[in-house]
């Protein structure tokens, strides 16, 4: 999870009044993060935050937040917006490889070293969480003083291009930064398959970015007082929105101005940022049912204005407000959360109730253990195989019943390109890659296979010795049946997987249950065995489903 590191001073700062440091210790958790050890009487502080708040990543964020909760100014913080005449231009080239651009100016801003340490961290957090490393969305913060609007946003030849990147002193054409600069070899994979490149350029050619590998060293940041221009790149319109109103407002929480900037894209011509915040009604007791409490219309009103939102009961109705920076609110349901996080999750609880509600193991669960109990007395070993398989195994040698399996899409490997229906071509398997170990062999599993795209249990066992023969099979089979107290009948059964005469089927409450006998040789030879092999399978959900009330 993302942690953000800060002077106490600085947010007491902030927050407009000085708040005692156990005071911050304690509640900042309560809006959901980590506060990590701090020593006391020392300014350095930590906070490790949960990653649904993107709006927090940054000091400035959470003193936003944190003035709401702590009663200091609750309710949504709204921001001055200007308009300036800065003009943006999105080439239609973009389209096809990071389509979505978005912008803005932030004028006046104070800038020492705290508050460009806590910018750069900032605009990391984006870049590896809501950002997915750059693959999402990129952002570029820019010195707007040196360089000179109108700006275009558009794909270039990579060697047609050259400029000094952040952090270098040489200049490089945009196909040499992927191969030589150290951001450009860890993103180079983002842009692999494109024949032209992003770029943000100024009136005269100047280069601010190359989304999303690296900015322009000409526009680099430092303190002192600048105006700053901010572009966001990528393939998701609302994490590009939401990114640069998270970087917009917590500049202006240090005193800049927001001011819009002209875009011309796709044909349309708005402003950007649009700092409108977002509305969505609940209903008040749905919301005190749902979370187990009793706030009524005005509570629910109260502890959403402490999480920095406005809202306007209306009988049971409650009218919210939500900040643009507010990324996670997608449903109702994230309201309530934030009702319980405002009202105090402290606040919940009660007496632990005395009823105990023990839990219990399935009945296949329970009788799957039986069996192997079962098994092992009988001799046999227990393996564990794979659900996957392939047609070739299943069907084609061994002679079984082939039936509509479920497919794998994209399979890796063909011997993996669908989900078993028997466990016996599995287990003959595993006899295979062990035909050099000593005879007997014994082994069985109890597992799922996949019919009519239903997950079913089954029993398989499986010998394989220099002589074996009918009636062994009968015997094991019969004392498997007998010790799970089945009333059952055997019939004959032809199929190619036997040999002739040497096959039967377990009838179990008139229904074909499982299946047992002598394999036949060619199907032994064509799983590359050896020595002769008997074997049983059997459904075990018909006898659950008769037996379960009364099971072991």
């Amino acid at each position: 999870m993302p942690v953000i590191n800060f002077k106490y001073s600085d947010l007491c700062t902030m927050l407009g009044e000085e708040v005692p440091q156990q005071t911050l210790v304690d509640r900042i958790p309560m809006i959901g993060a980590d506060m990590h050890e701090t020593e006391g009487e020392c300014d350095d502080m930590s906070v490790e935050f949960f990653p649904d708040r993107p709006d927090l990543y940054s000091v400035e964020g959470l003193a936003r937040a944190m003035r709401a909760f702590l009663d200091i100014k609750p309710g949504m913080k709204t921001y001055d917006v200007g308009e300036s005449d800065i003009e943006v231009f999105v080439d239609e080239s973009v389209k096809k490889v990071r389509p979505y651009f978005c912008c803005g100016a932030v004028l006046d801003v104070d800038i020492d070293d705290e508050f460009l340490r806590s910018i750069m961290e900032m605009q990391e957090k984006l870049h590896i969480t809501i950002g997915r490393k750059r693959s999402k969305l990129a952002i570029g913060i820019h010195d707007l003083d040196k360089v000179n609007p109108p700006f275009t946003y558009r794909l270039a030849d990579p060697h047609s291009i050259r400029f000094v990147p952040l952090a270098k002193t040489e200049e490089m054409d945009m196909q040499e930064i992927l191969e030589k600069h150290e951001k450009g070899v860890d993103y180079a994979h983002l842009l692999e398959g494109y024949d032209r490149y992003p770029v943000i350029q100024d009136r005269y050619g100047n280069v601010l970015s190359f989304p999303p590998i690296i900015n322009g060293a000409l526009t680099t940041v430092t303190t002192g007082k600048h105006n700053l221009f901010i572009d966001v790149t990528g393939n998701d319109l609302k994490a590009v929105k939401g990114a640069l109103d998270i970087v917009s407002t917590a500049l202006a929480e240090r005193g800049g101005k927001i001011m819009t900037v002209i875009m011309h894209d796709d044909g349309k011509t708005y402003r950007s940022p649009d700092l409108t915040p977002s509305e969505m009604d609940i209903s008040a007791s749905e919301c005190d049912k749902f979370l187990g409490t009793n706030l009524g219309p005005s509570g629910t009103v109260e502890a959403l204005r402490r999480m920095g939102m406005d809202a306007v009961a209306d009988g049971d109705n409650v009218h919210v407000t939500i900040p643009p920076v507010r990324l996670d609110i997608m449903h109702k349901v994230d309201i309530f959360e934030d009702v319980g996080t405002g009202y105090g999750f402290e606040k919940f609880g009660g007496s632990y109730s005395l009823r105990q509600t023990p839990g219990s193991l399935d009945p296949i669960t329970t009788f799957s253990e039986n069996i192997r109990d079962i098994m092992v007395g009988l001799g046999f070993m227990e393996v564990t195989t794979l659900t996957l398989s392939n047609d070739r195994d299943e069907f084609e040698i061994s002679g079984l019943p082939r039936m509509d399996n479920v497919r794998v899409l994209n399979p890796i490997t063909e011997d993996h390109t669908c989900l078993r229906s028997y466990l016996t071509p599995s287990l003959v398997k595993i006899l295979r890659h062990n035909k050099h170990r000593d005879l007997p062999q014994r082994i069985f599993e109890v597992g799922n296979v996949v019919r009519d795209t239903k997950v079913q249990a089954h029993l398989c066992a499986m010998v394989t010795a220099s002589k074996t023969s009918f009636t062994e099979i009968k015997s094991i089979t019969e004392a498997v049946l007998r010790e799970l107290g089945c009333t059952y009948e055997l019939r004959p059964l032809s199929l190619p997987t036997f040999i002739e005469g040497r096959g039967a089927e377990i009838v179990f409450d008139g229904k074909s249950i499982g299946m047992f006998g002598e394999m036949a040789p060619a199907v032994v030879v064509g799983y590359e065995i050896t020595h002769p092999i008997i074997f049983l399978e059997i459904d075990l959900e018909p006898i659950v489903a008769k037996r379960k009330d009364t099971l072991f």
